[in-house]
């Protein structure tokens, strides 16, 4: 498999990556806003939170990765 073929693969793979993180952020928020508007403080609203940071960071590295691989495509 030639470099590039390679490299086009990985990009593909990632952007497939971002579209699931994607999704996931929206399940996450709209579970965060479900519980404020039923003003439920409790254990899971905070863990959701958290984890919602979380998947947004996941998703930036995600976000770096595919301009870097893109990068790599035009200096070949």
């Amino acid at each position: 498999m030639a470099k590039i073929d390679e490299i086009k693969e990985i990009l593909n793979t990632l952007r497939i990556t971002m579209s699931i993180i994607a999704g996931i952020i929206v399940v996450l928020v709209g579970k965060i806003f479900t519980k404020f508007e039923n003003n439920q403080f409790d254990f899971i609203f905070w863990i959701t939170i958290i984890v919602t940071i979380l998947v947004i960071f996941a998703e930036a590295i995600v976000i770096y990765n595919i301009s870097k691989k893109t990068k790599e495509i035009k200096d070949l």
